[in-house]
């Protein structure tokens, strides 16, 4: 996919929130690869960032580490002003960031509802709105949800609220930024096995069922997901905008 010239990225500037760790570390990946400039935000965990540095040096791909939590204005900022001083065009943005706590609905706090929200919801609309005057002519806005988004998932009410809002605004925003000739799109990966599955209650017999209930009979790949990611921000896709793109290996049509 990344030699054919409607496919490849070469020359763009791409920023992937969530960028250095899971599906979004492999859209990155996939992104320079593809010849893009990567700018890959992330908060906390310095490792995976150094990591994720290190591999592109080993490629020799054009990758950035951002460290910005966007849940606050002061990272909202330090995004703003990266792409102020490159002083060149975005041709899109990935939002893979996401966090949560997975409990039952009975369970959640006041708290548990800001810190999910103000992540995975709030600071992606505040996020683009900052940065539609940065945006190329045929740009792309690609948001990452979950199956969660719209169906019942154990111990999951929270976290799939906050995508199916997101679900939500990213299909307004298709409707409102087309003038702008601006792209959003929805991609919805089954599970995936990242470390984002350490925090979930019985996480290997929830596996194990998914495994049994998906028609290929596997998990996909964070490699199989950022190939989709690759095509909707891609000029193979540039008739598409308010689609939500599922890659699971057929397990939503079994339920």
């Amino acid at each position: 996919m990344s030699s054919d010239p409607h496919f490849g990225l070469s020359g763009r500037t791409i920023l992937v929130t969530g960028g250095t760790r899971g599906i979004g570390r492999a859209i990155t990946i996939r992104f320079a690869e593809a010849g893009a400039h990567v700018i890959a935000v992330f908060v906390r965990n310095e490792e995976a960032a150094a990591s994720l540095t290190e591999l592109a040096g080993e490629r020799d791909l054009r990758v950035e580490t951002l460290r910005a939590d966007l849940s606050r204005p002061r990272g909202l900022e330090a995004v703003e002003q990266r792409l102020a001083e490159m002083d060149r065009g975005l041709s899109a943005l990935v939002h893979s960031a996401a966090t949560g706590v997975h409990k039952k609905v009975h369970e959640i706090t006041t708290r548990d509802i800001q810190w999910t929200f103000s992540l995975n919801f709030e600071a992606f609309i505040l996020l683009v709105n900052r940065l539609l005057p940065c945006f190329e002519d045929g740009a792309s806005i690609l948001a990452l949800t979950s199956p969660g988004g719209s169906r019942a998932v154990p111990s999951y009410g929270l976290v799939g609220a906050s995508k199916a809002a997101l679900e939500a605004v990213s299909r307004q925003m298709a409707a409102e930024f087309a003038s702008r000739r601006i792209r959003v799109n929805l991609l919805c990966p089954g599970a995936v096995l990242t470390d984002a599955w350490d925090a979930m209650p019985e996480r290997e017999e929830r596996l194990a069922d998914i495994r049994s209930r998906t028609p290929l009979g596997r998990l996909v790949s964070a490699e199989e997901v950022a190939a989709a990611a690759q095509f909707l921000c891609s000029d193979a896709a540039s008739g598409i905008t308010g689609h939500r793109l599922v890659v699971d290996g057929g397990a939503e049509i079994l339920e």
